[in-house]
């Protein structure tokens, strides 16, 4: 699903930069919640680090700027394939 689509169906959600549109999962449906936009966390680090980020200077935003960063209740979510 493109940005345009999300936009569409789901004109509340929160989407990070486009440079971020192919780390896109898709949506998370919570019940009594609004849904948000689903990020693939190992995608969002390997575009921080093709930034000029070495790996920890990527965790690092990531924990502070991303995961760290509430801005309501339809804030993105960041899913870990990894299973760590």
């Amino acid at each position: 699903m493109n940005r345009e689509d999300l936009e569409a169906y789901y004109p509340d959600v929160m989407l990070m930069e486009e440079v971020y549109d192919d780390c896109i999962i898709g949506i998370c449906n919570r019940i009594g919640q609004e849904s948000i936009v689903a990020y693939d966390l190992e995608k969002v680090l390997e575009k921080l680090v093709e930034s000029g980020m070495t790996e920890e200077e990527a965790e690092e935003w990531y924990e502070f700027n991303m995961i760290g960063a509430w801005c309501g209740d339809t804030t993105p979510c960041f899913i870990d394939r990894s299973g760590m």
